[in-house]
C-alpha cells in the first residue's frame, strides 16, 4: 500500500504529470474501484458501490490533468475501511 499511497500523493502534487492507465489501474485495485477495460471504444469505466455514478478516463496517454483531479475527488469521497 505504500506505493500507492506514494502515487496518490505524487497526483495531487502534479495531476499534469506523465499518468498512464496502469498507475490508474493500480490505485483502483488498491481502493477496490471496479476499473472495467473498455470493450469498444477506448475508456475506462470506474466505480464504486459508495459513490454514486460512474468516472470514465480514457485510456490515451499522457492521461489529461481533469481526469486525474476527478479520481483523486473520487477517493476523498470513500470512506475509510
Amino acid at each position: 500500500m505504500a506505493r500507492v499511497e506514494k502515487l496518490v500523493q505524487s497526483m495531487r502534487r502534479n495531476p499534469r504529470g506523465d499518468w498512464t492507465i496502469d498507475d490508474v489501474r493500480s490505485i483502483c485495485r488498491a481502493y477496490t474501484i471496479d476499473c472495467e477495460a473498455p470493450t469498444r471504444g477506448s475508456h475506462y469505466s470506474l466505480k464504486h458501490p459508495q459513490i454514486a455514478g460512474r468516472l470514465t478516463i480514457p485510456a490515451r496517454r499522457p492521461i489529461k490533468p481533469i481526469y486525474i483531479l476527478l479520481l483523486l475527488d473520487m477517493l476523498d469521497t470513500l470512506e475509510p475501511q
